[in-house]
């Protein structure tokens, strides 16, 4: 059964692998020191700072993720929204997203922005669709080639 839970202390490796075994998949690597060191403490990163972080599972597993992380009082960071590429095709991606909007503009946030690598194609099509538009950020995550944002 699949089933999108909040995040649960003791997820972090599982999510790590999400990551690494995704991002593997378009010839791209984690970076624990910088870019990924968030996931090393998602209580403290995400939860505790008017964040969510949240996972999808199948049975248990964790398949997918996605973090909301504060920028300022009304800009948030749509983050780690990952998904198994053997699970691509089923709206799953879809149904993360709208809940990311929903859970950013319950915490209050009026814009979120977000990071990604072009490589990513599928993602791309899915920020597109709903709405996320290309702009240019004062800096780039290191494995990041553009950035796109969207009005809640």
């Amino acid at each position: 059964m699949i089933e999108l839970r909040d995040y649960q202390k003791g997820d972090e490796s599982e999510v790590m692998n999400l990551l690494k075994t995704v991002l593997a998949g378009y010839g791209l690597k984690t970076n624990s020191a910088v870019t990924d060191s968030d996931i090393l403490n998602i209580e403290q990163s995400y939860v505790k700072n008017n964040g969510a972080f949240k996972v999808l599972t199948d049975n248990k597993k964790i398949i997918g993720s996605y973090g909301i992380f504060k920028i300022s009082k009304n800009v948030c960071e749509l983050r780690k929204m990952y998904l198994y590429k053997s699970y691509h095709g089923q709206g799953l991606g879809k149904k993360m997203m709208i809940d990311a909007i929903n859970v950013a503009k319950y915490l209050g946030y009026t814009e979120m922005v977000l990071e990604t690598n072009s490589r990513l194609k599928e993602a791309k099509r899915l920020y597109e669709k709903f709405g996320f538009k290309e702009y240019q950020p004062d800096h780039l995550s290191d494995r990041c080639d553009y950035a796109m944002k969207i009005k809640l």
